[in-house]
């Protein structure tokens, strides 16, 4: 059955390591499969959305081979890639349909992106949009806005462009187009977000310069495969933290977490409402900033205001944010998050509907939450609509609810993390 029932936690103990990084997994995949040679991936996210990402590559031609430790991507270059035979499904993955997106623009030949429900109503056309600016025959259902999108590649040119919105996927996608365009691109963000792309590019010899909130790419230059080794999942482990500032004699420590600063924001927020969230053994993987991190059941946390430059920095996180919010003196409030109305589910609508059920005074606007702290949460009957960040933090709001909750839709954490139920009873029993 697709649910599970969550009584309140009297501790939460133990260490883990979590999932491998799945923004990280992605990138190492597309990548590796645009470079010339073998590219070895270590420790490669093997959930739902990387594995779409490695479908589509497979049928675009990539030899890709699981061996379980390693994924050893056999890559075609970046002109190397073949015409589909079918339509290419994208599952759930926002992540793979707009990167390929970029990539297939760049390409000779005609394909087909789609996913499943959810996917098909995420839009497209701030990806489409400056793609066709470089030169790309793209179009998507509903004048460009949703998927399907279908794509005729070609040559590409390059462009200045300035994001009206900071968006790694759009960004991602742009860099990407730029491998295909004679010249330098340049992309200007108007807030910083997550950079994983930009790090990982020069390990296979692109030519890209980050200054600022701007980064440039040079196209037309050939990638070379090399070894990947994808680092800890923060926005995996962001549940388990907040689970432990929550719950009473708690003692946690989660290994070898990727700590890149434009993926972190929940720590500051964390902080600056009262929590101590200590870092150790920190170190680079890859390009990545990596550390353990531990943190016990002592804080008192008090309401902070979360404003829209820091959106970007915890965008994953702000459903766990929110349960967060319920235990802090005062009130919360979190605006200029209106991206996250587009994203798996309606977050915005989502945690302030669960949440409500379970006792929490939440005031819903249309681009953020108001939540009243400190609230008594009880137990209720709760659903995920299908999103994995969804599922989790209400899986930990469900650990500090007297009685028990009843949570609905639990297949969607399979998205990101396999065995996040499995672990949680380990910890609070």
């Amino acid at each position: 059955m697709d649910r599970i029932e969550i009584n309140k936690a009297k501790r939460f103990k133990g260490e883990f390591s979590p999932p491998p990084d799945k923004s990280i997994s992605h990138r190492a995949v597309i990548l590796s499969s645009l470079s010339k040679g073998k590219s070895v991936v270590r420790n490669l996210l093997k959930a739902e959305d990387p594995v779409s990402t490695i479908n589509a590559f497979r049928a675009l031609g990539v030899e890709i081979d699981d061996r379980g430790e390693e994924v050893i991507v056999h890559g075609k270059g970046i002109h190397g890639l073949t015409e589909p035979t079918d339509v290419i499904d994208c599952g759930n993955s926002g992540t793979t349909i707009r990167m390929l997106s970029g990539v297939l623009s760049g390409n000779p030949f005609f394909s087909v992106l789609t996913g499943d429900e959810s996917l098909r109503k995420r839009p497209m056309a701030r990806v489409i949009n400056p793609l066709k600016e470089m030169g790309a025959r793209i179009s998507a259902r509903a004048e460009d806005r949703y998927p399907p999108v279908a794509i005729i590649g070609g040559k590409l040119w390059p462009v200045e462009y300035s994001m009206p919105v900071a968006s790694a996927q759009v960004k991602s996608a742009l860099l990407l187009a730029g491998l295909y365009a004679e010249g330098q691109t340049e992309i200007r963000e108007p807030v910083k977000s997550r950079d994983h792309t930009e790090r990982m590019l020069p390990a296979f010899g692109a030519k890209i310069t980050t200054e600022g909130l701007c980064v440039r790419i040079k196209g037309g230059v050939e990638l070379t495969g090399t070894d990947i080794h994808v680092a800890g999942d923060f926005s995996s482990a962001a549940f388990f933290i907040v689970g432990a500032l929550l719950i009473r004699n708690s003692d946690i420590t989660i290994r070898n977490v990727g700590i890149n600063p434009t993926r972190t924001g929940l720590l500051g927020a964390l902080e600056k409402m009262g929590a101590k969230v200590e870092m150790s053994n920190i170190r680079h993987l890859s390009g990545e900033p990596v550390a353990d991190i531990h943190c016990r059941g002592d804080a008192v946390l008090r309401a902070v205001e979360i404003k829209k430059d820091e959106i970007p920095a915890l965008i994953d996180e702000f459903p766990v944010l929110c349960v967060a919010a319920t235990q802090a003196e005062g009130i919360t409030t979190i605006r200029g998050a209106g991206e996250l109305r587009v994203k798996e589910s309606d977050r915005i609508k989502s945690m302030a509907t669960e949440l409500r059920k379970m006792g929490a005074d939440i005031e819903e606007f249309e681009d953020g939450l108001s939540i009243k702290g400190r609230s008594s949460l009880r137990g209720a009957e709760v659903e995920s609509h299908g999103d994995h960040r969804i599922a989790m933090a209400m899986a930990i709001a469900g650990l500090i609810a007297e009685g028990t909750t009843v949570l609905h839709g639990v297949g969607a954490v399979n998205i990101s993390f396999p065995g996040f139920f499995e672990i949680v009873g380990r910890m609070s029993s």
